[in-house]
């Protein structure tokens, strides 16, 4: 499963498609993403989750692939190939792509959206000829790291991202000739 740099739609499990999101339909990517983060953490921290709405504001800098279930959107995934969107974070070492922002919204939540996501951005990864995927993830995102350990992503130890704030990072190593995660 992947999602080709050309843009066409590429069907994952369950009928999921994963593909490059068109810009129209940054708007509602951001939605549905924006409601898959707002499900698991409520309107609190709005600011983060206009940062999470705003497709059209990253997708001249990164990839953003959409999973589409019949004729609607219902998540998206960011993959940073070249440079991370955050200024404050470290820059991507040599070889690595960075994944950010995976969410689905909560209706499509439970049918292979995510993976499907995930395995178009290892696809993405490879295709610009990356060695490794790294991600951060919050403890809130149980279901989300019992994901990323069931397709082979290495957890590390807990680090302290702002004060009192923890992510875990996790960690894929890609091969060049796998189809798939």
């Amino acid at each position: 499963m992947g999602a080709g740099a050309s843009g066409e739609v590429v069907r994952g499990r369950g009928g999921i498609a994963v593909r490059p999101v068109r810009p129209d339909e940054c708007a509602e990517a951001g939605r549905q993403t924006r409601a898959g983060f707002a499900a698991l953490f409520g309107e609190a921290d709005a600011e983060y989750l206009d940062v999470v709405a705003d497709v059209a504001g990253r997708i001249d800098r990164t990839t953003v692939l959409v999973a589409i279930d019949g004729d609607q959107i219902v998540g998206s995934i960011t993959v940073e190939l070249t440079t991370k969107l955050d200024p404050e974070q470290q820059q991507l070492a040599p070889g690595e792509a960075h994944l950010r922002m995976l969410g689905v919204a909560p209706a499509a939540q439970g049918r292979g959206a995510g993976r499907a996501l995930l395995e178009g951005a290892a696809a993405v990864a490879r295709a610009a000829g990356k060695s490794r995927l790294t991600l951060r993830t919050l403890p809130e995102m149980a279901a989300a790291r019992r994901l990323y350990e069931a397709m082979g992503f290495e957890g590390g130890a807990p680090e302290e991202h702002a004060p009192g704030r923890i992510h875990y990072r996790y960690e894929l190593g890609l091969r060049p000739d796998e189809p798939t995660i």
